[in-house]
């Protein structure tokens, strides 16, 4: 198959989880259980259905006679009735019943909704997992203290753990939303032509309790709680782009935590994982790119792209429906998913496997240390009976001229020892270094991990516990 294209989403990043949601075997599967359900309410109701042909139809429920329908396909040039055909080779008995008062969208639709609600909950326990093993990286490193940045340019210490939070709480924001997206999945039901259920009421002669009741029943069956009240032919595309912006906000997540790591990387501070046998450059052997990071982000920006694709269809659809929806969703859709679906892979594989160089980092903060001592330096100075706006001043200029050494000659911060030779703030240099315990200037960052991981995660960890567990495979 090197003849021909190959989607990469496919090849080298989505689980074979994800792959089989959207597979054509999982959607014509789920067809032939829609006709199930579809037959089996309709007896319920009294229609002129056999246990005999609902019996049938289960016992080909699976083996799916594919080349019947391909054949049937290249005839009529009709997927659904290609494949309402196969299904009645297979049961001659209950032919005569398949699709009964149905039109297309009673499979298409239905089983797009099934497949997505199915695809959500995987990502959910992908995302669930993340969290889990993102907790464990802040519980570890709560209490190590590490330089904090505004604009990229050092401010005052945070811990690394207190970081690693900043990213569970995108991702907890992002489960609160898919959660709501999954609570209010929705079957399109058995609507009909243009969503007036004309075909049903003409087969219940004129029923409406029963044709109401229809739709309950196969949304019980189909394992929903229910179906959407009005619809045209279609469930409406609004509900795609619902689908893909919390897919979107999940991505946007992960390139926000990618990001940080290969900024981090660049600082030497931490690093994402890297294979003994791995290959940095092809040209500088030395080299140790993050290249898990950098495809996160790379996989992130097409999904937040792809959002546009649902959101134009919803906006563009006529009337009760049109066909301009069928091959932007074919794609942009499972596309989502799939990129999602390896994103959350990549995620759970960099924090699994991330070093961090406490050395580094401690050498770093220690290097910045000075200048943000320099408040708490002044507020002793002001105690001593220091003015404090002259005390603010002389600090300026000190560290003006300790910052001019560090970034013009390439030397050390000096700014301790410049603070002890001036008689303004009657200190030692070994008073002044007693101050640069970095713990002293982490605020409640080691506290706040503590409460945030018990208070919030790990209650929503223990009601997902039966989701723990997932391992992820990567293509490196």
């Amino acid at each position: 198959m090197n003849d021909r294209y190959q989607t990469p989403l496919a090849e080298r990043y989505a689980s074979k989880e994800m792959q089989y949601i959207f597979s054509p075997d999982k959607k014509f599967r789920t067809w032939r259980r829609l006709w199930i359900a579809l037959a089996e309410s309709e007896k319920e109701l009294g229609l002129n259905i056999t246990d005999e042909q609902i019996a049938e139809l289960k016992a080909h429920q699976d083996d799916i006679n594919y080349e019947d329908a391909k054949k049937r396909e290249a005839e009529v040039r009709h997927d659904v009735m290609s494949h309402v055909y196969a299904y009645g080779l297979q049961c001659p008995k209950a032919k005569g019943i398949i699709h009964l008062g149905a039109t297309s969208c009673y499979v298409g639709d239905n089983t797009d909704i099934i497949i997505m609600t199915e695809g959500l909950q995987l990502v959910r326990k992908k995302l669930i997992n993340v969290i889990a093993e993102l907790s464990k990286f802040a519980g570890k490193y709560r209490a190590l203290p590490t330089l904090a940045f505004t604009h990229f340019q050092p401010a005052q210490p945070t811990t690394v753990g207190k970081r690693a939070t900043l990213w569970i709480n995108e991702l907890m924001l992002d489960l609160e939303d898919l959660d709501h997206v999954i609570s209010t999945m929705k079957l399109l039901g058995s609507k009909g032509t243009t969503g007036t259920q004309a075909s049903f009421l003409e087969l219940f002669e004129g029923d409406h309790a029963k044709i109401r009741k229809l739709d309950s029943l196969i949304a019980e069956k189909m394992g929903f709680r229910e179906c959407f009240p009005v619809s045209g032919q279609t469930y409406s595309r609004k509900v795609d782009t619902r689908v893909l912006n919390v897919l979107a906000g999940v991505a946007a997540s992960a390139h926000k935590f990618s990001n940080d790591i290969r900024l981090l990387q660049h600082l030497k501070e931490i690093e994402e994982p890297f294979e003994k046998s791995q290959i940095g450059s092809s040209a500088m052997a030395y080299k140790r790119n993050p290249m898990r990071s950098e495809r996160i982000a790379s996989l992130a920006n097409y999904v937040m792209a792809d959002v546009m694709n649902p959101a134009i269809t919803s906006a563009t659809q006529w009337f009760e429906r049109t066909l301009d929806d069928s091959a932007n969703k074919r794609i942009s859709v499972p596309e989502a998913f799939l990129a999602v679906d390896g994103i959350l892979d990549l995620y759970m594989n960099v924090v699994d496997g991330l070093v961090v160089y406490d050395k580094v980092i401690t050498k770093h903060l220690m290097a910045e240390l000075p200048f943000m001592a320099t408040e708490n330096i002044m507020m002793d100075a002001v105690k001593a009976g220091g003015d404090r706006q002259e005390l603010h001043e002389r600090i300026r200029e000190l560290s003006m001229k300790a910052g001019a050494r560090v970034k013009q000659e390439g030397l050390d911060n000096n700014l301790l020892e410049l603070i002890a030779a001036d008689p303004m703030f009657g200190v030692t240099l070994e008073e002044l270094q007693a101050k640069l315990d970095p713990s002293k200037y982490t605020g409640r960052a080691k506290e706040q991990v503590d409460e945030y991981l018990a208070e919030v995660v790990q209650p929503v960890l223990d009601s997902n516990a039966d989701a723990l567990g997932m391992t992820a495979t990567i293509n490196v």
